[in-house]
């Protein structure tokens, strides 16, 4: 069971999703607008948000942007539930830390899955502990889920932070883009490569220089080298 925003403004499509996340055992708050959800999220506290991307007020991709801002959900999960499919539209989604994308018209079973799947590997991170892992500028403790550079705190989504700690579990390894797809998303359906690129090219800038660390190897994946 856990606390779900939903963000939509089609108030059919909201009170479906509403009914059945209820019969599945979840607890949703229903936010017509992007004002109203960002009014909504601290009596909410969702433990995921289901984002529409367009919005009467203000566009999804600002709301989902304001919500990453605010500490105590810069890692809460998020869906964006939109009818604009295009690749393109998807990366943007992705770049804006989406840790999944549903294109209109969809299936309610398909999205519950994909909502569960979600919440499992958020569960799953939540739960992780272990010794701190490190390379040359890098440090990264799964306890109290904290990355540094040099010292300084790094702010990473929940994918950018499972993402960088696969690659300190595996130093010198090359990681293909489908094993990161598996390991990293945990899921397999109709996530493209181009993603996995996407947010590596989005961790290395958030690391800066110490972003190096993370080496392309052409034609196959990518890997940590030395620090």
């Amino acid at each position: 069971m856990a606390r779900i925003l939903i963000v939509e403004d089609e108030e059919d499509l909201a009170g479906l999703l509403d009914y059945n996340l209820r019969g599945a055992g979840h607890v949703p708050t229903v936010a017509s607008t992007g004002a109203a959800a960002l009014a909504r999220l601290k009596s909410a506290q969702p433990e995921l948000v289901l984002l529409d991307l367009m919005l009467p007020d203000i566009p999804g991709s600002e709301v989902a942007r304001l919500i990453r801002e605010q500490p105590e959900f810069a890692r809460t999960p998020l869906i964006m539930v939109t009818a604009r499919g295009e690749e393109s539209d998807r990366v943007r989604g992705l770049e804006l830390g989406a840790d999944d994308y549903v294109v209109k018209p969809f299936s309610v079973k398909e999205l519950l899955l994909r909502v569960n799947a979600v919440l499992r590997r958020s569960e799953g991170m939540a739960a992780e502990r272990g010794t701190p892992l490190s390379s040359g500028a890098i440090r990264l403790d799964p306890a109290r889920h904290e990355v540094r550079v040099e010292g300084e705190p790094v702010a990473l989504t929940a994918l950018e932070f499972r993402l960088l700690k696969t690659f300190l579990e595996r130093p010198g390894r090359v990681q293909t883009r489908e094993t990161l797809l598996s390991d990293v998303w945990g899921i397999s359906a109709e996530v493209t490569t181009r993603t996995v690129d996407t947010h590596i090219k989005r961790l290395r800038e958030k690391l800066g220089r110490a972003g190096d660390a993370i080496e392309t190897v052409r034609g196959v994946g990518y890997r940590m080298g030395p620090g």
